[in-house]
């Protein structure tokens, strides 16, 4: 059955997000969403972590079925409320932090050490000082950083190494080093009780591919050997992140948009014939400039293949339960799936002057936007509850507050077939992992939204900002 707010907006070619119970309840309430955003400002997001549990399980128990013990350690820089913190605790999950403010919020917060990981791709001695007195495991990305902790360390320091995959079937990537870099830089001055205890190996892949990360992983075990060799008592792989998830309800959707983009020879579907990145549209990933906003084998799924993926008839999680290891994973995005949702409220519409029909909102592109090109995902309309008649709107882009060109917060056209009014909501779905706050900026020194988490009682303002 269609929803009422799906019929007031959705693409020219529609692509239909999947959501949550508690979505459709708040955008079933007009009257809260436009009182939302009068207390709180335009934009404004909102957390319903529950589905966090939900999805780390998956995981947790893909591992579990195969006599492996996974550990999850939810990814904060994919949303920076302090909710979600509370959400992971609460779920029995730890947390990987990317900076010095991320880590001293967390402990303050009451996080145990042992339930944190610093993987920052760039360490300061006060991030490292901090991480060291508490007792939170440390990701070295490179002998600098590993001579940093050898300086500050007042005991041997808990380490895990980053790997830079040396197989040849693994693009390269700017994180870690090879494993014999590794080994020749800890050397006899860095052994165990001498500064550094190596306890993980950690790696990170870009992109979403299971049979690189399954060959990451193998290499992985091959220098945990070596580094028991040298006496370190490692006890875990860390993948990193990358896990997959699908936000549109429709794979044929996904197909019937790259297959009209690649025949929208009058550029009408996107913004100035924007082609987003369109190399092929029958292939797995059609463009690599964005992320696959359909993918069939998600989370627990896609972990089992990796762990069933078989070399001289010995399986990942065969190599690794010989070994003792417990496996991590740094989740961001797929272990928040389900728990946010931006609201904005609509400014203005108006026609350009070559014709172009456009609906500006009290929001800006930083507030709705990863590393992606463009978040595909049809946004919801909800009326206004005191709106006078709509204005007949033809099919038109959504533009924002900065003061640029090129200010869309959607590069596709949308269709809005009962017209628009100003005050009417305009809700974005699925937005907990990055796309509210990974990218956010304050330029023009327009604030930054407002983050509220629903509880047993209604909606409260999140202790990020309550401060």
């Amino acid at each position: 059955m269609t929803d009422q707010t799906e019929s007031l907006c959705h693409g020219v070619v529609p692509l239909t997000a999947r959501t949550e119970a508690w979505m459709e309840d708040v955008l079933a309430d007009p009257t809260l969403c436009r009182g939302l955003l009068r207390e709180h400002g335009s934009p404004v997001n909102l957390h319903d972590f529950s589905p966090l549990a939900r999805n780390a399980s998956e995981l947790v128990e893909a591992a579990g079925s195969r006599g492996l013990t996974c550990r999850v350690f939810v990814a904060r820089k994919a949303n920076k409320s302090l909710g979600l913190v509370d959400a992971a605790m609460a779920a029995g999950h730890g947390i990987d932090v990317a900076s010095l403010r991320e880590l001293t919020q967390c402990l303050d917060r009451g996080v145990a050490p042992d339930a944190l990981i610093v993987s920052a791709a760039v360490k300061s001695d006060e991030l490292l000082r901090t991480a060291l007195t508490a007792g939170v495991v440390v990701s070295l990305d490179n002998r600098d950083e590993l001579d940093d902790v050898f300086r500050l360390a007042e005991a041997p320091a808990a380490v895990a190494l980053r790997m830079a995959a040396a197989d040849p079937r693994i693009p390269d990537s700017r994180f870690g080093q090879t494993a014999d870099a590794w080994v020749a830089a800890l050397g006899s001055a860095h052994g165990p009780g001498q500064g550094v205890e190596v306890c993980g190996v950690h790696f990170h892949l870009n992109g979403y591919s299971a049979q690189e990360r399954a060959v990451a992983l193998r290499e992985a075990c091959s220098l945990v050997d070596r580094l028991r060799e040298l006496g370190h008592r490692v006890s875990f792989i860390d993948m990193g992140g990358g896990v997959p998830m699908s936000y549109l309800r429709s794979g044929s959707q996904w197909r019937q948009f790259w297959h009209a983009l690649d025949a929208d020879s009058d550029g009408r579907l996107t913004w100035r014939g924007d082609r987003l990145g369109l190399v092929d549209p029958d292939s797995e990933r059609p463009s690599p400039a964005l992320y696959p906003y359909w993918q069939e084998i998600v989370r627990g799924e896609w972990l089992g293949s990796i762990l069933d993926d078989e070399l001289d008839g010995r399986t990942v999680a065969a190599e690794l339960v010989e070994r003792g290891l417990e496996l991590r994973c740094e989740p961001g995005r797929s272990v928040l799936d389900g728990c946010g949702m931006t609201l904005a409220s609509v400014a203005f519409t108006k026609t350009s002057r070559d014709g172009e029909p456009l609906v500006g909102l009290h929001m800006n592109r930083t507030q709705l936007r990863s590393t992606s090109a463009d978040v595909l995902l049809d946004p919801r309309l909800v009326r206004d509850p005191d709106a006078d008649t709509p204005r007949q709107v033809d099919d038109a882009f959504l533009v924002g507050a900065y003061c640029i060109e090129e200010e869309l917060l959607l590069r596709r056209r949308l269709s809005f077939p009962q017209g628009v009014s100003r005050n009417d909501t305009v809700a974005f779905l699925n937005t907990g992992g990055y796309l509210m706050h990974i990218l956010e900026s304050a330029s023009h020194q327009l604030p930054l939204a407002r983050n509220l988490v629903h509880t047993g009682e209604g909606w409260r303002l999140d202790d990020i900002d309550a401060g």
